[in-house]
């Protein structure tokens, strides 16, 4: 069954009623320009509230991989996402599970970053702002991408309650992310669009 990803969580109301809902991944953004960025003492507690089986999903963009480390550990993140322009070498450095973002750009196809940790891909559309874009990346290249790389992928950009269902069945991902598509305001879950996404996601035909 397709994994869930709940991102730009910043409060426990928001989380746990995600991890109710059967969310397998939240995301927490600690990009200091997202509108959805939460500190790693906020996460902290949030992340102690949750059920052990919901990974925790930190995001990070062209951070040192020091940094990476140690908030990894502050919080209890089980993967980061490397959202940005991070190199193989840098992917390694940070040494936790890696969830390597690709970002799609019309009529472009870039050679996905490999390392030993990066357990999965995630495709979204590219954006000149880091952090997803809420943009449905091109079907044509994110298919040829999903094709030509070794590891699973997560689809994101543009994915709501309306639409995921379909996506799933367009491109058979491994795991779909939403984080604008379920939401009130940057930030804040409509917790009714959350179940609904979640329900369709995982009960798609």
């Amino acid at each position: 069954m397709v994994r869930v990803k709940i991102c730009g969580i910043t409060n426990s109301s928001d989380a746990l009623a995600a991890a109710e809902a059967g969310a397998d991944i939240l995301g927490f953004n600690f990009y200091g320009k997202s509108p959805r960025y939460v500190s790693p003492a906020e996460a902290a507690v949030i992340s102690k509230r949750l059920p052990p089986n919901v990974w925790r999903v930190g995001i990070f963009v062209n951070e040192a991989p020091a940094v990476v480390r140690k908030i990894a550990v502050e919080v209890g993140l089980t993967h980061a996402q490397l959202h940005g322009d991070e190199d193989a070498e840098a992917v390694k450095d940070v040494q936790v599970q890696v969830i390597k973002a690709i970002r799609v750009r019309a009529g472009v196809i870039d050679r996905p970053v490999e390392a030993s940790n990066i357990y999965a891909y995630l495709i979204d559309s590219y954006s000149p702002e880091y952090g997803g874009s809420g943009i449905k990346p091109d079907q044509n290249i994110a298919k040829i991408i999903a094709q030509v790389i070794s590891k699973p992928f997560i689809l994101a950009g543009g994915l709501t309650p309306g639409n995921v269902a379909d996506a799933i069945r367009i491109y058979n991902p491994f795991g779909v992310d939403v984080a604008s598509g379920v939401e009130i305001s940057p930030g804040k879950k409509d917790h009714g669009k959350v179940r609904e996404f979640i329900k369709n996601a995982k009960g798609h035909k």
